[in-house]
């Protein structure tokens, strides 16, 4: 099917004003002021925007698809995603990880998951490994997992953490190296992804990590970086090393200690850090536990990946942050990162036709994913089988 979306004002993400898009099956093939179509043959649908605002659909890097938690045992484990609720948030690819439990959510229920969301529309990757190490896998090591399973593009590990294994410098040191080559191998993105935790040891291991296996710190991604001041500043002073570094939307105790992804956004900019080097993910799915001093859990929720458009949403409106700034945290420096460049995270001709329209109030009023409408007026078109 051949799509023409006239009169959009398009936020590519930089904002390049009124554009014609071409869409070819699940392809851009043109952006351009004006697109008229000769008689093709093929039939041809005509949507006319009237300048409302298009971007592209988010890439949500940190969502556990399979369902996270259980930190209050079996009944504390959190649901698996569905494809429906993504797409409502204008999330149109993600990247599946395990969390604390890597036991109950394994890998090949991970990597079942990944190909179910690429089945049912949607665009899914996955990291191989989860909090521990050594670290998990499905085919016996990283770079296997690396080289031979098409879903796995890169790994995940966790650090500072009191439900991490502690790894050494030299322990990280290996895996950063195994992932990048396995990476370099296998054609992937090579990135390991790191849970940072509120320990003591903040960003040294890894800094030192990278330093002995000779590891470009732009390959090694830690996350959930505003929930505390130090870890912030961690990140920052990470970043003035030439590293990227993620910040978690939406999260409650993130934003009590620290104002919340938007506004550690505005202060990062602040202080010089460039904002390619910044990006922002939900968590989706993943269990927000609350410990007490003991370090027992007393309390669970659990985080959704409407937070992605709410703090871009705060970015613009009470930050004044620049839409087409913004924007690159949850599109273009995302897809960066999980070695997606030109193909997604942006509108342009050989990108995917992943799109996101928003009315005057930064609504989403329609997602596009792989050039299918999956949402539009309030409603998911795009549902997974059991829905």
């Amino acid at each position: 099917m051949i799509k023409v979306i006239k009169h959009a004002d398009v936020y590519a993400p930089q904002h390049l004003g009124l554009r014609d898009i071409l869409i070819c099956g699940e392809t851009i093939c043109a952006v351009e002021e004006r697109i008229e179509l000769t008689a093709t043959g093929a039939p041809v649908e005509v949507l006319d925007l009237h300048g409302a605002a298009v971007g592209p659909g988010y890439l949500d890097g940190h969502v556990h698809v399979t369902g996270g938690g259980g930190e209050q045992g079996p009944a504390s484990r959190v649901p698996e995603c569905r494809v429906s609720e993504l797409v409502s948030c204008g999330v149109t690819t993600v990247l599946g990880l395990l969390g604390t439990d890597c036991i109950t959510r394994s890998l090949e229920n991970l990597q079942a998951k990944t190909r179910a969301l690429s089945q049912e529309g949607i665009s899914a990757y996955m990291l191989t490994g989860s909090y521990r190490i050594p670290s998990p896998t499905l085919t016996g090591s990283v770079m296997r997992d690396m080289v031979l399973v098409k879903e796995v593009i890169g790994t995940k590990v966790a650090l500072s953490d009191h439900r991490c294994s502690a790894p050494t410098a030299e322990e990280l040191a290996r895996l950063f190296s195994e992932t990048r080559v396995g990476g370099m191998v296998g054609g992937k993105s090579g990135l390991t992804v790191v849970h940072m935790g509120a320990g003591a040891t903040g960003v040294e291991p890894l800094l030192h990590a990278a330093e002995i296996s000779d590891t470009n710190l732009n390959k090694i991604l830690p996350t959930h970086c505003g929930r505390s001041s130090r870890v912030f500043q961690d990140a920052v002073r990470y970043s003035q090393r030439g590293g990227n570094f993620d910040l978690t939307a939406g999260a409650p105790a993130d934003a009590a200690r620290t104002g919340g992804a938007a506004r550690l956004v505005a202060r990062a900019l602040e202080q010089g850090v460039d904002i390619k080097q910044i990006t922002i993910s939900s968590d989706g799915y993943g269990s927000q536990p609350v410990f007490n001093e003991r370090q027992e859990c007393i309390g669970i929720t659990y985080s959704r990946c409407n937070t992605v458009h709410d703090e871009l949403c705060r970015m613009v409106a009470a930050e004044h942050i620049p839409m087409e700034v913004a924007l690159q945290t949850v599109t273009s420096n995302v897809a960066d990162r999980m070695g997606l460049s030109g193909k997604k995270g942006l509108v342009a001709p050989g990108a995917d036709a992943d799109l996101v329209v928003w009315d005057d109030g930064l609504h989403i009023k329609q997602v596009y994913a792989r050039g299918k409408l999956a949402y539009s007026g309030g409603e998911p078109l795009l549902k997974g089988g059991f829905e």
